[in-house]
């Protein structure tokens, strides 16, 4: 079954074309950073107009690319939730609107369900069942998963997810959008061992996070070395940077290790935009193998949005036989745990 992707639920149109038998077969992806960088973040609107522009070029991309003509799909899958309404409406409703001019199935994908299974697009793909830490922009949550759509949420952020908070600590120290890049760049520069930042809900139980007062704390420590331009100088900034990050990385791996201890399990995958933060897999490895434990992720470019995790996602509901009626439905707010479960669990109590 060959299946046509669509993610456009913010920033990123992304377009592939994933084979159930071959694999993935094209990928094309347009990204709105510089559209939005000149605002410190995404304005909605700006994001929907740019998917408009951009989807119907980049399927004919991926299309020539996988030398395909319509007639050789056999279905689409497009992102219906969570993200910007406007932005997932346009991928809603190409989508729709081809998979009937084609007489072809469609499905809505869960934005995170196809991060989560993105490193599933590798040779050599997890086996159930794990702990997803699902880390982005905007969400941050630690979630068991014992098979596609059989999922139990094991904790999650209270308020700003991580990548969120990696771009407010990046506007503070006036640093250019997206910020999780730039912060990690800068604390390259930075001294590891002149601020201690701190790790956030890590000295109580449970698997829950809350990154609000660490961003508070990386707020006052800026405006108490602020200088007459009201930065501080660009060595303390790059301090800042490097223990924004080491906080926000030691909080994740605490979390982590928590959860596989908890769960009995001995895989971790991490999913989502921070994934590719090198200091965060870096100290996960490290740690992990401590505990006699792995932890696997996507290759680069599927950490951010991206069509094939959507492509992929979509293939195998479509191939256990759901699929969308003709209504035109987007959920810029969706539970994952609500996704109907597609085989049972391996090796699954």
């Amino acid at each position: 079954m060959r299946i046509l992707g669509l993610e456009t639920s913010c920033d990123e149109t992304g377009v592939a074309i994933y084979d159930s038998e071959k694999g993935l077969l094209a990928d094309a992806l347009y990204s709105q950073v510089a559209v939005h960088a000149e605002y410190g973040g995404v304005v909605p609107e700006l994001a929907s107009r740019d998917h408009v522009r951009k989807t119907l070029p980049l399927i004919e991309q991926v299309l020539k690319q996988a030398q395909l003509n319509p007639e050789q799909i056999d279905g689409i899958a497009y992102t219906s939730g969570p993200g910007l309404v406007g932005a997932l409406m346009v991928g809603a409703s190409i989508g729709r609107s081809l998979a009937y001019a084609w007489q072809i199935p469609a499905i809505g994908v869960h934005h995170m369900e196809g991060h989560l299974l993105a490193p599933m697009l590798e040779d050599n793909p997890p086996a159930f069942p794990f702990v997803a830490l699902l880390v982005s922009g905007g969400h941050t949550q630690l979630v068991r998963v014992d098979a596609i759509g059989q999922y139990k949420m094991l904790g999650e952020s209270l308020d700003d997810a991580a990548g969120e908070a990696f771009d407010k600590a990046a506007k503070m120290l006036d640093l250019d959008y997206p910020g999780g890049p730039r912060i990690a760049e800068l604390a390259k520069l930075g001294d590891k061992t002149r601020f201690k930042f701190p790790r956030p809900m890590t000295s109580r139980p449970g698997l829950d996070f809350s990154f609000s007062g660490l961003k508070t704390f990386t707020l006052n420590t800026v405006a108490q070395y602020a200088q007459a331009d009201g930065l501080p100088d660009e060595q303390t900034c790059a301090d800042i940077a490097c223990a924004f990050q080491e906080a926000v990385v030691a909080t994740l791996v605490i979390k982590c290790r928590r959860a596989l201890q908890q769960e009995n399990l001995t895989t971790l995958v991490i999913a989502g935009g921070v994934s590719a933060n090198t200091r965060l897999r870096q100290e996960l490895e490290a740690a992990l193998k401590k505990l006699g434990a792995q932890v696997r992720y996507a290759r680069h470019e599927f950490c951010t949005d991206n069509g094939a995790m959507i492509a992929y996602a979509g293939c195998q509901r479509l191939l256990a036989g759901q699929a969308e009626g003709l209504a035109l439905t987007v959920q810029p707010r969706w539970d994952m745990e609500t996704l109907p479960t597609l085989e049972p669990a391996a090796g699954a109590v």
